[in-house]
C-alpha cells in the first residue's frame, strides 16, 4: 500500500511539473502584447519599453519560466501584470464562488441522478428507463452556456424566481445568486451520474447478497436504498471525482455568463489581457485540483476496496 501511495504521489509531481511548463509556454504563444494593451495605442516605444523591463518581461524567457516556477511551488504565485496586484491576493477574493458552485453544482447532480438512476434500475428497458436516458442525454448534449441562460430566460426572466446575474454573499445571497449556474453545472452532469450508477445497480441487484436480503423478508426500499445503493455508490463518487476537470471547464463559462467574480471570469479578463503570470497561475491550480482530488480518490478507493489492495500487492 505504500507502494502505491509512493507512486501516485510521484506522478503526480511529475504531471503537476509538466502541467506548470506547458502552461507557461502556450500562454506566451498567444498573440499579443500584454503591455502594449495595457498601456494602450498612444504608447510609444520608450514607455513600452520601460514597463516591460520593470515588469521583467525583456528577460530571456528561460530566466522567466525559473521564476514563474519558483514563485508557484513557494505558494508567492508573483504580481498581475494588468492588475499590478500580488496573484495569491486576487485567488484567495475568487475562489470562493468558485468552489462554491462547483460543490453546488455537484449536489444537484446527485439529488436528481440518484433518484433516477434507481428508478431507471429497477425496470430496466422499461418506459421510464428509457425515457430517463433520453432526457438525460438531452440536458448532456446541450452547451453548458445555451443550457444556462435556457433556465435564466424561464427561472429569472419569466417567473422571476433567481436573479440571471450578479454575486451576493450571506446564505440568502449564495441560494438566490448561485442556485441557476449551480443547477445548469448539475443538469449537465446528470447523465453521467444516471448512467454509471444505473449500470452498478444492475450488477448489484442481481448479486447474491441482495437475494439474500430479500429472502430475509426485507422491504424493496430497504434493500435498494441500504444495501444496494451503499454498494454502488462509490463507482458514482469516483466518476464524479475524474470530472473535476470538467465541473471547472464548467465553472468558467457559468461564471462569465452569470457574472460570478470567480477564478473562471478572473482567468477570461486574464486571457483577454494576455495577463500571462495570471493565466498560468490560475491553469496550474486548476489541474493541481484535478490531481489532488484524483489522488484522494484513489487513497479512499485503496482503504475500502479490498480489490484494489489485491492488485496493489
Amino acid at each position: 500500500m505504500s507502494t502505491y501511495i509512493l507512486k501516485r504521489l510521484a506522478i503526480s509531481v511529475v504531471v503537476l511539473f509538466a502541467l506548470a511548463a506547458a502552461s507557461f509556454l502556450l500562454i506566451h504563444l498567444v498573440p499579443g502584447d500584454p503591455v502594449r494593451q495595457m498601456l494602450g495605442s498612444g504608447a510609444t516605444p520608450e514607455n513600452i519599453a520601460s514597463v516591460r523591463s520593470d515588469l521583467g518581461l525583456d528577460r530571456p524567457m528561460i530566466d522567466q519560466f525559473g521564476t514563474f516556477m519558483g514563485n508557484t511551488f513557494t505558494g508567492q504565485f508573483g504580481d498581475s501584470i494588468t492588475l499590478r496586484t500580488p496573484i495569491g491576493d486576487l485567488i484567495s477574493e475568487r475562489i470562493g464562488p468558485s468552489v462554491l458552485l462547483i460543490l453546488y453544482g455537484v449536489f444537484f447532480a446527485l439529488i436528481i441522478g440518484v433518484p433516477l438512476a434507481v428508478a431507471a434500475a429497477l425496470r430496466p428497458q422499461g418506459f421510464a428507463d428509457n425515457v430517463i436516458r433520453i432526457a438525460t442525454t438531452f440536458t448532456f448534449a446541450m452547451p453548458t452556456f445555451w443550457l444556462g441562460l435556457v433556465l435564466a430566460l424561464i427561472f429569472g426572466l419569466q417567473l422571476g424566481i433567481f436573479p440571471v446575474s450578479g454575486y451576493e454573499t450571506g446564505v440568502g445571497g449564495f441560494f438566490r445568486t448561485l442556485t441557476l449556474p449551480a443547477l445548469t453545472l448539475g443538469l449537465s452532469l446528470v447523465a453521467m451520474v444516471v448512467r454509471t450508477l444505473r449500470t452498478q445497480l444492475l450488477v448489484v441487484l442481481g448479486s447474491e447478497h441482495i437475494e439474500a436480503a430479500r429472502a430475509r423478508g426485507l422491504t424493496e426500499r430497504r434493500v435498494v436504498g441500504v444495501h444496494a445503493i451503499r454498494n454502488s455508490i462509490m463507482t458514482t463518487i469516483t466518476v464524479i471525482s475524474v470530472q473535476i476537470g470538467f465541473l471547472i471547464g464548467g465553472t468558467v463559462v457559468l461564471e462569465y455568463v452569470f457574472q460570478i467574480p470567480g477564478m473562471g471570469t478572473l482567468l477570461i479578463d486574464a486571457v483577454t489581457n494576455r495577463d500571462f503570470p495570471l493565466v498560468a497561475t490560475i491553469t496550474v491550480l486548476a489541474g493541481a485540483t484535478v490531481i489532488v482530488v484524483s489522488l484522494i480518490t484513489d487513497l479512499i478507493q485503496l482503504a475500502l476496496d479490498p480489490r484494489v489492495r489485491l492488485a496493489d500487492s
